[in-house]
Formats: C-alpha cells, sequence, structure tokens
C-alpha cells in the first residue's frame, strides 16, 4: 500500500514545523535548558534564605521573664524542657 496524498502532505508539514526556520528544536531546547537552570537557581536561591533566617532567628535576642537579662529563643527553650 502506496502512502496517499494526504499522508505525504502531513509528514511535509511536520518536518517543516520540527525542522524549518533557523533550528526551532535547537531553541525549543535552549529555552527548556534555561528555564531548568532558572528553577535550579530559584530553589538554591530559597534554600539559602531559609537558612539565613533560621541562623538570625536564633541569633536574636528576647527579653527573659525572669531578671533584667536577655536569653535567645533556643536557651528559651532549653530552660522549658529542663
Amino acid at each position: 500500500m502506496a502512502p496517499g496524498i494526504w499522508q505525504l502532505l502531513l509528514v511535509l508539514v511536520i518536518a517543516l514545523v520540527l525542522f524549518g526556520g533557523r533550528g526551532k528544536i535547537s531553541a525549543i531546547m535552549g529555552d527548556f535548558a534555561r528555564g531548568i537552570t532558572s528553577f535550579r537557581k530559584g530553589l538554591k536561591e530559597d534554600e539559602d534564605g531559609d537558612a539565613d533566617n533560621a541562623a538570625s532567628t536564633n541569633s536574636q535576642e528576647i527579653p527573659s521573664d525572669a531578671g533584667g537579662e536577655t536569653v535567645t529563643p533556643a536557651q528559651e527553650e532549653e530552660t522549658r524542657k529542663g
């Protein structure tokens, strides 16, 4: 069975879409790679931001209930547990 005219036209259109016009496939893959890189960079910045926020939270001093001295949240938690 020989391919008909519609099958040949369909294959021709698909070939033009995939391979025609300044390397569309390479442009699509380049955009995809830039998107993945940007996503990973965003995740890394988010993790770094969380680590900085956690470090700054532990270093903040809050007034203690007993007396006028200040304690960190970690020290206050230890006294509650102890």
